[in-house]
């Protein structure tokens, strides 16, 4: 297949960077908005994590649905949501950040309502983003530079995030105003980004069946094994990093005293995006996808514990302790993506249908559960602890922080490494995949018409491929 342009790559990266103009500020300051400034209580809050992400699982599931049965002959299957679900979704971001004093019942109801809104708005617009990847390319080099490039996009909204935004949550600072100004910029931004998203990045993948049906969908699940696997070893690590990022900024203001190394982390962190992306495609293809995502934890790992046992005292090594777990996460989040594409080309090679969208679902509901677990175990533990707002923490709130920034990543990524290692889907075994669906085909090329803007994917049903051998 024909290696993507750069311009596409970068295009695609865009989309990301977009998706996390709303997805990474509420990952990173949502608790901190509900309880500092919304003035709702950290188990209340975590509750309320737990509850609306839960849903938000669900919506994506709803969303590869109706991804699957939809089909543009003139834009593709899932270009047309990118551009038409991100205004939605950026003013739901302002909405969900502008909760009014409704007195403790109707501030919840609000929050809920609010936050429940974007997350099925991010679901229509960021199910068809994720499964354009696989519809892209099916070279395992192209879509490594791919996820490196979805990772330098969002990276670069959390890196700004951090440096701009993190050292402004302060006590006494006008937080509500700062959150509305950040949110309102944001529609103007993301609406950018992600119209270059859909100008540049096209659909080259054959596509037997434009249309997928509810049986082909549950169809193609059933038998993906390496799917499931995938799916579960991915909740376990989002689980642990959520609670993380969730508590992070608590972790450097209250347990270091340091909120000053908060925009250093986001700059190295920036740094090592670039650095990995460079080479991760090269290492991808001398030692595979499943080792690189189990030698990568496994810094999250080490980095875990040393959050956790490090005193408080020791700012530094703590401070080493987040960075040693930003590089397993980095590493992973650029090869999970490249996995997950994979897994759709396992789906058609076993029923003969290609369900990008019901795939990518699924993916994504079990990291949505995973990242509602870990939200609401970090607000659990704030509570737990007796964590006050604008108060001096006592020991056992500094204790509870630093079971939700170090021991949950820690127990919670050994066990995604556990499933992770009897995955069966290796990258040799995916080459030989590849083949055998080129070779149903009778046509081992994809051609686009560049010039018309139109997509590839417009192939009869007619031509569906034989059943699989075993």
């Amino acid at each position: 297949m024909k290696k993507l342009s750069k311009l596409s790559i970068v295009g695609y990266g865009a989309g990301d960077a977009a998706n996390n103009l709303a997805f990474t500020t509420a990952t990173m300051f949502l608790l901190v908005y509900y309880t500092d400034v919304a003035g709702i209580s950290a188990a209340a809050a975590g509750t309320l994590l737990l509850v609306v992400r839960i849903f938000d699982a669900f919506a994506d599931v709803f969303a590869g649905r109706v991804v699957d049965r939809t089909y543009s002959k003139r834009f593709g299957k899932f270009r047309p949501f990118i551009m038409f679900g991100s205004i939605p979704l950026l003013l739901l971001s302002v909405a969900t950040f502008s909760v009014p004093q409704l007195g403790e019942s109707g501030t919840l109801l609000y929050a809920y309502v609010t936050y429940a809104a974007l997350g099925l708005a991010y679901s229509l617009v960021n199910i068809p983003y994720g499964s354009l990847a696989g519809a892209m390319t099916q070279d395992p080099g192209e879509r490594a530079k791919l996820g490196s490039a979805r990772m330098i996009g969002g990276l670069l909204v959390g890196s700004a995030l951090g440096i701009f935004v993190a050292p402004l949550i302060k006590p006494g600072a006008d937080l509500q105003g700062t959150f509305t100004a950040i949110t309102i910029a944001f529609v103007v931004i993301g609406a950018g980004l992600y119209l270059f998203t859909f100008l540049t990045a096209k659909e080259r993948v054959h596509r037997a069946v434009p249309n997928v049906t509810f049986k082909q969908s549950m169809d193609t699940l059933k038998g993906n094994r390496p799917l499931l696997m995938l799916c579960v070893s991915s909740f376990f690590f989002l689980t642990g990093y959520l609670a993380l990022t969730s508590v992070q900024l608590y972790y450097l203001r209250d347990v270091l005293g340091r909120l000053d190394l908060y925009p250093v982390l986001s700059i190295i962190q920036l740094g090592l995006t670039f650095v990995l992306a460079g080479f991760m495609p090269r290492l991808v293809r001398t030692i595979g996808k499943k080792r690189v995502y189990i030698f990568s934890s496994l810094f999250t790992v080490i980095g875990g514990a040393i959050i956790f046992f490090t005193p408080a005292s020791q700012a530094l090594v703590g401070f080493s302790g987040l960075v040693i777990s930003l590089v397993g996460v980095l590493a992973v989040n650029i090869v999970v993506w490249a996995l997950e594409a994979d897994t759709v080309e396992y789906g058609e090679w076993k029923t003969g249908v290609r369900t990008e969208g019901i795939t990518y679902a699924l993916f994504s509901f079990t990291r949505k559960t995973g990242q509602a677990v870990g939200g609401a175990l970090a607000a659990y533990a704030l509570a737990l602890g007796g964590y006050k707002s604008g108060a001096v923490q006592t020991a056992d709130a500094v204790f509870g922080i630093q079971i939700a920034a170090g021991l949950l990543p820690a127990v919670m990524t050994i066990l995604a490494v556990i499933v992770m290692a009897k995955y069966t889907l290796t990258d040799a075994m995916h080459a030989r995949i590849l083949t055998e669906i080129q070779a149903r085909r009778g046509d081992d090329t994809v051609s686009a018409d560049a010039d018309a803007g139109a997509d590839t994917d417009a192939v009869s049903a007619d031509a569906a491929p034989l059943a699989p051998s075993n």
